[in-house]
């Protein structure tokens, strides 16, 4: 692990930097992953591609799991539990509804979130917070 503000290499479990003084996982000049500068106002890192921005979780709120997110489209897709898992109730509720009504509208619909989930295509809950990258 890296400095974000100085670029040394720090301990995982310091909360700050020696170097430097300042806390873990603050400042925005170079990757914590890899230690190399940054772009001003990069997204990702052009030496190793880590994503620069930290996951920031509101208060009260708990990050979902990607992992029960797939799993929960991939068996219980087609009713749409995976969107009410994630927040996107009125999607469920679609599903649902196209499932009963038509049979198989419901399963296309998972397969295409099956797919967009593994492909980080789909990576927020519904209020924006990331998922949780299990595997």
């Amino acid at each position: 692990m890296y400095c974000k503000n100085c670029g040394n290499e720090i301990n995982e479990n310091a909360a700050a930097c020696m170097t430097c003084g300042f806390a873990k996982g603050t400042g925005e000049r170079f990757c914590s992953n890899c230690g190399s500068e940054l772009n001003q106002g990069a997204a990702f890192c052009t030496n190793c591609g880590a994503a620069v921005k930290n996951v920031v979780v509101p208060a009260g709120t708990e990050q979902k799991s990607k992992l029960v997110a797939v799993l929960l489209a991939f068996f219980l897709g087609s009713i749409g539990i995976h969107d009410f898992y994630l927040g996107y109730t009125k999607y469920g509720v679609i599903k649902i509804i196209l499932t009963v009504c038509t049979g198989i509208g419901g399963e296309i619909w998972a397969l295409v979130d099956f797919v967009r989930l593994l492909t980080n295509s789909l990576h927020t809950d519904a209020n924006g917070v990331e998922l949780k990258k299990e595997f």
